[in-house]
């Protein structure tokens, strides 16, 4: 039988056990956000989680509980969107960052679903935070989005986005009985020049591509992708 990866599902001593070799540990970060009338709300939580346990079981590492909310101002007006202020979300990932250091954790990697800049500066504002106070503690942030938007003029059109083809199909092959049968066609047309989030006019949908082509063996290469890259990151940045 295979040792648990999760946190949630180890006692104290075996934790304490696990520690002492200092394995990656890995914080994922969502969002509770809509994507769209095909996705769940919880789409990037759902992402986070899976591919943290999938890049768990390749690094020999742990996986934290999730952080459920995030920062998402673009998508607050559409149903069920719940956004954090940067500051509530860089106060409250600080504290979490810094009780896994005070427990004893040294390579850490905040691993977010969502990729929002002010949400993933709020992300990481906290991090350089906890490691100013915990020298000992390494961490690095990033949104696997970061990975999976290579792919874009390859596996989807350049113009593809937040719950677009690719994100469709990857939630096809990591969750697919969360996903809704509709296939949408959405265009973002806010200038990013332009302050403020977008109108109705601009986002009528909180779609950004044509998802109708989605699948789950295109979401089973991208998520292949995304693990190999992050494999390299972890191996460059949080070195054991």
């Amino acid at each position: 039988m295979t040792a648990p990866r999760r946190l949630l599902d180890l006692d104290s001593r075996s934790y304490e056990r696990a520690l002492a070799r200092r394995p990656l540990v890995i914080l994922p970060v969502g969002a509770l956000e809509a994507h769209g009338p095909h996705l769940p709300l919880g789409a990037d939580q759902i992402q986070a989680e899976s591919t943290a346990l999938e890049l768990a079981e390749a690094a020999d590492g742990l996986v934290a509980p999730a952080v459920a909310y995030g920062s998402a101002p673009a998508a607050r007006r559409f149903p069920g969107t719940v956004s954090l202020t940067l500051a509530q979300l860089s106060e409250y990932a600080e504290g979490v960052i810094s009780e896994l250091a005070r427990s004893g954790v040294r390579r850490l990697l905040v691993l977010s679903g969502h990729g929002e800049r002010g949400h993933m500066a709020a992300l990481r504002e906290a991090a350089d935070r906890a490691m100013a106070h915990r020298p000992e503690l390494r961490v690095a942030v990033l949104c696997d989005y970061e990975f999976v938007y290579e792919l874009r003029g390859r596996e989807a059109p350049a113009t593809d986005g937040h719950a677009g083809l690719l994100e469709t199909s990857r939630l096809l092959a990591l969750a697919p009985e969360a996903v809704g049968a509709d296939r949408p066609v959405g265009e973002y047309r806010h200038s990013p020049f332009v302050p403020g989030t977008a109108s109705e006019a601009d986002w009528p949908e909180s779609v950004i591509g044509d998802t109708r082509a989605a699948s789950a063996e295109l979401g089973r290469r991208i998520q292949r992708h995304v693990v190999a890259r992050l494999l390299e990151t972890v191996r460059a940045t949080l070195p054991s």
